[in-house]
């Protein structure tokens, strides 16, 4: 099983602004609605992994749940899920190695990885297999990183940079072999 992060960014590193916002992002001129690769994305992968805070942001953009894969919510917090959500969608908890054991059975080949705090966590124990990141011309100059200090160095390869409307610049890198 494969952990792939997808992920947008500031220049300077951030995902969301002071006050958790992703605006910046979402306010991008997109004249022709492409949506930059992300669908061709999708279909690579078999099931996501997001955090309680990123789920509580897709939850709050309103109409019909989003995804088409199994959506696994990563939250030491939550108990449940709303009613309403498809039992496509399921809660999980525990630690890394926990997650990887209970993910086994389903036989997953590629698996997203949404949300900093998730990211973060599975960067920090080097299970991200390829980081897509697409970096929006913007210096927020604070909020909250992507990346954290952490003692492990991960090594990856470049794969390919596309740059769409001239503004968002984003580069595929995979993991090399330990």
């Amino acid at each position: 099983m494969k952990f792939i992060a997808y992920i947008a960014t500031s220049v300077d590193g951030y995902i969301a602004d002071k006050n958790g916002d992703i605006d910046w992002l979402t306010n991008i001129d997109n004249p022709d609605g492409s949506d930059f690769g992300y669908a061709e994305f999708m279909a690579s992968i078999d099931a996501v992994i997001m955090g309680r805070n990123t789920f509580e942001t897709v939850l709050g953009f309103g109409g019909d749940w989003p995804f088409d894969k199994p959506v696994f919510v990563l939250s030491q917090s939550l108990s449940t899920l709303p009613e309403s959500l498809p039992d496509s969608v399921k809660l999980l908890q525990g630690t890394l190695q926990q997650i990887e054991l209970t993910l086994k059975p389903y036989n997953f080949k590629r698996v997203y990885i949404d949300g900093g705090k998730v990211i973060q966590t599975f960067l920090a124990e080097n299970k991200i297999d390829e980081l897509i990141l697409t970096r929006a011309p913007i210096l927020l100059g604070h909020g909250v990183p992507l990346f954290t200090q952490s003692d492990i160095q991960s090594h990856y390869r470049h794969v390919k940079t596309t740059v769409y409307l001239d503004t968002l610049v984003k580069s595929h890198y995979i993991k090399l072999a330990e």
